[in-house]
């Protein structure tokens, strides 16, 4: 019984961090869908909205909702997406895979990042810092489907946190992002 207990405790929370992880989010710079670089260190003074994403999920309509979010308040808000295949194998494909995808389909001009993992033993370190409270300073969470998203504010604090129903367009999202 106790292995079992462990076990699910394991498939299902993060496990600690490994290694350093940065203390601000504007420390983080991560591969791009295209093999360019996203520094965090240039979206000082903006809002960041980071979601994780997938091609074959009943949510990735969102992307049309996330485009237009970002070019309503790209002065002040910037979207990064995180395409990962952590929930049921929905984002099985290649980074040029998902970068044609995304264009193609849903027109995402906003940055997109490199494949990741959002949980789980290989949860890349920006995912950790989003979801642990001694990095953040705001709250622990884990990502429980594709599509969450984390709200950081203009000085580089966690601020919110919206499940993948709700919707970039919502009330809710929209009033954070005016605040």
């Amino acid at each position: 019984m106790l292995s079992m207990m462990l076990f699910f405790k394991f498939l299902f929370f993060a496990p600690a961090p490994k290694g350093d992880v940065p203390t601000s989010i504007y420390d983080f710079k991560v591969a791009g869908l295209t093999g360019n670089t996203i520094d965090f260190s240039q979206f000082k003074g903006k809002k960041i909205l980071i979601v994780n994403t997938a091609s074959k999920c009943g949510f990735t309509p969102q992307y049309k909702d996330l485009e237009a979010l970002y070019e309503k308040y790209k002065d002040k808000l910037v979207i990064v997406g995180f395409p990962s295949n952590n929930f049921l194998w929905q984002e099985p494909g290649s980074n040029d895979e998902i970068n044609s995808f995304c264009e193609k389909n849903y027109g995402v001009s906003f940055p997109m990042a490199a494949k990741i993992s959002v949980k789980g033993r290989d949860m890349a370190p920006v995912y950790q810092w989003l979801t642990n409270k001694d990095y953040n300073h705001y709250k622990s969470s884990s990502v429980k489907w594709n599509f969450q998203k984390y709200l950081i504010n203009e000085k580089g604090e966690l601020v919110a946190i919206f499940s993948s129903a709700t919707k970039p367009s919502d009330p809710d999202v929209i009033s954070a992002i005016e605040k």
